[in-house]
Parts: C-alpha cells; sequence; structure tokens
C-alpha cells in the first residue's frame, strides 16, 4: 500500500488532471520572457497563466495582456497578482474557447502538454495571431521546428504562412511538480509577407498531403499519382530530392520548389 503521507493530495490530482507544471525558475522565466518580446504597444495573450509566475514579468514589457487560466484554485492566486498589474486583464477561462481579438496580437505561455496540439491549432487558425511563444515538451517542439532533420505534415504545409523554430530548452527541473522530460521553447511566427499567394495555398497543401500520405511507398511514387511521372522526376532531379527520399526528409524549402515547377504553366 501507498504510505499515507505519500499519497497525492487534491492539489497534486488536480494539476495531473489539468496538465500542470508550473515553471519556477526565475532563469527560465526570463528566457521566455526574452524571446516572445512582447511589442510594448500592442496585445499578448498569455494562456495558462497559472498564479503568475510569467504575468508579472510580461506585463512589466508594456502593451495589453490579457491572462487566461481555468483552474480555480490557481485564479485565487494569480487573481491577486492581476489586482496589481493596471495593464492586465484576468480571465478565469478557457483559452482555447475565446474568440481570437479582431487586432494583431501574440500568444505566450508556459501551456499544458496534454492540450498543446489544440493550442498550436487554435493559433494558426487565429488569422491576426502574429506570433506565439510557446513552452511544450521539448520532443514537440523539436519535431515542430525540424529539429531532428525531419520535417512534420503540419510543419510544411504551414510553412509559406508562418516559420516554424526552437528558441530554447528549458530543463525539466526548472518546474513545479517536475514532469518526467525536459520542456523546449517553440516560436511560431506569422510572415509578414506569405511566400505564396493565397489562391494557390490550397493547391500547395493539397501536394503536400498527397506527398505525406505515402500512397505507392515513395514520394515520387505519390506525385505520380497526380502529376505526369516525367514532370515529377524532372521537378524532383531539380530540387536534388533523391526518389527514394522518405517524405519527412525533404526540407520546406524543397517542398515550395517542388510546388513551383509542378505547377508552372
Amino acid at each position: 500500500m501507498t504510505p499515507r503521507n505519500l499519497r497525492p493530495t487534491e492539489r497534486d490530482r488536480s494539476r495531473r488532471v489539468l496538465s500542470q507544471n508550473f515553471l519556477t525558475d526565475r532563469a527560465a522565466v526570463a528566457r521566455l520572457v526574452r524571446v516572445a518580446d512582447p511589442d510594448p504597444a500592442g496585445l499578448l495573450l498569455e494562456v495558462g497563466a497559472g498564479r503568475g509566475q510569467l504575468t508579472r514579468p510580461l506585463a512589466a514589457r508594456g502593451g495589453r495582456l490579457t491572462a487566461y487560466e481555468v483552474d480555480p484554485a490557481a485564479n485565487r492566486e494569480l487573481a491577486a497578482v492581476c489586482a496589481g498589474l493596471p495593464n492586465v486583464e484576468h480571465r478565469q477561462a478557457d483559452f482555447l474557447a475565446a474568440e481570437p481579438p479582431p487586432e494583431p496580437f501574440a500568444v505566450v505561455g508556459n501551456i499544458p502538454w496534454s492540450l498543446t496540439a489544440a493550442v498550436v491549432r487554435w493559433c494558426l487558425a487565429a488569422p491576426r495571431l502574429r506570433s506565439a511563444t510557446l513552452l511544450t515538451q521539448l520532443e514537440y517542439a523539436r519535431r515542430r521546428s525540424g529539429d531532428y532533420g525531419r520535417w512534420t505534415r503540419l510543419t510544411v504545409q504551414t510553412w509559406p504562412e508562418v516559420e516554424w523554430r526552437l528558441a530554447g530548452r528549458v530543463p525539466r527541473t526548472a518546474f513545479r511538480p517536475v514532469p518526467a522530460v525536459d520542456a523546449g521553447i517553440l516560436r511560431i511566427e506569422r510572415r509578414p509577407e506569405p511566400l505564396l499567394s493565397a489562391a494557390a495555398l490550397p493547391a500547395y497543401q493539397r501536394l503536400v498531403g498527397w506527398g505525406f500520405e505515402g500512397v505507392g511507398g515513395s514520394l515520387a511514387a505519390s506525385l505520380r499519382r497526380h502529376h505526369p511521372p516525367a514532370r515529377v522526376a524532372a521537378a524532383l532531379r531539380a530540387t536534388r530530392i533523391a526518389a527514394d527520399t522518405p517524405v519527412g526528409y525533404v526540407w520546406p524549402e524543397q517542398w515550395l520548389v517542388l510546388f513551383r515547377l509542378l505547377h508552372a504553366r
């Protein structure tokens, strides 16, 4: 049996349900704020504000800050923090249920790791989002940013509109409770000018989708199902992609060239 003094408390259980790991290391907090680089004249949304560890230094950078936190227990402390910060609006609400602001804005947060994919989807779908600086599991940040030398479908499909990069690593000891793995600072920035026109984006995304479906056993075989084989072979040669290259190893820049070659008139 579990010793009585080692049994999870109500607060411990709540943290697990909400996937909470509070960032307590001051150097890590300062680093995340530095990467986020809030616009002193802009609007910033903080996801999973917790007890306000990030809220204070973010508010000190100026601008308007809206701090979201869904946990009632953490909100009691967060409300006290926000009460002394005139440029901060505290919302005890689910960030994922919020409507994106109609004005340009940025997002930052030590997000619940179990909700990473949902938070990223929310950010990508927000038309006025300028950037998102998210503390995620290190593996997630590395995969999305191509740090392993491989690229995910989501990263490649959105590359013409947003840039993904790993902006730093945070050791697991910077959190309480201490998680099982380290964290990564994932930076998503919307490009001032997309790399493709809005009219071309659907066709580009279809091309990437075909490639990642893996039908036919290789990238070349997948693309030949939708384009003339000779044209596919020429496009692969021009982009220095071997016919047997696994789709995840094709760079986003190579996808853009492939698209332009295959859709050239």
